[in-house]
C-alpha cells in the first residue's frame, strides 16, 4: 500500500518524487515486500523488493545537486 500511494501522489502531482516523504514510503514499502517475498523465497520478487529498495534509500540519502 506504501508503495501505491507514492506512485499514486506522484501522478496526482501531490508528491515530489525529489522529496524525503516520496522515498520513505517507496523504501519502506519495498522493503516490507521484500521480507515477505523471502517466505517462501520466490527469487523474482525477491530481487524486485530488494533492487527497489536500494533505489528508493539511494534516492533519500543521494547528495544534492549544488546550483
Amino acid at each position: 500500500m506504501l508503495i501505491l500511494v507514492a506512485y499514486a501522489g506522484h501522478q496526482m502531482g501531490w508528491m515530489n518524487p525529489r522529496r524525503a516523504a516520496y522515498n520513505i514510503l517507496n523504501a519502506t514499502g519495498s522493503a516490507i515486500l521484500g521480507y515477505i517475498a523471502f517466505h517462501p523465497f520466490q527469487v523474482g520478487f525477491v530481487v524486485l523488493e530488494v533492487t527497489w529498495t536500494i533505489i528508493s534509500l539511494y534516492a533519500l540519502f543521494r547528495p544534492q545537486a549544488q546550483s
